[in-house]
């Protein structure tokens, strides 16, 4: 099981982390919304749970919950700009269908 970045992504979280001060890496999970299921979810880790997993690539930590891990096996976290807008993509082999919106998936 492994979660990877981009170099791009992992950039833009060395950004973040230095930013912050503090902390160990950034939590990659997911929780149920949407209309399509499953939202991924992107929040700061200060301390690790007993069922957290953790991948480390290009000197960052992703930190994912073992309730979240078999949505997101195999996913590659990105950082991409198009135009005006800039946000993290996830390239998830898991996800089956995406809604509308694009801020839920099913797997």
């Amino acid at each position: 099981m492994a979660i990877t970045m981009t170099d791009a992504a992992a950039a833009r979280v060395a950004s973040f982390m230095t930013n912050r001060g503090k902390g160990i890496g950034l939590r990659l999970g997911v929780k149920t919304t949407g209309c399509s299921g499953l939202a991924y979810v992107l929040e700061f880790v200060d301390e690790l749970g007993n069922e957290d997993q953790v991948f480390e690539q290009k000197g960052v930590k992703i930190i994912v919950d073992g309730k979240s891990l078999p949505h997101l096996d195999g996913t590659e976290l990105d950082f991409v700009k198009e135009g005006l807008n800039e946000g993290f993509k996830f390239n998830n082999p898991n996800a089956k269908g995406e809604c509308g919106c694009g801020e839920s998936f099913s797997v």
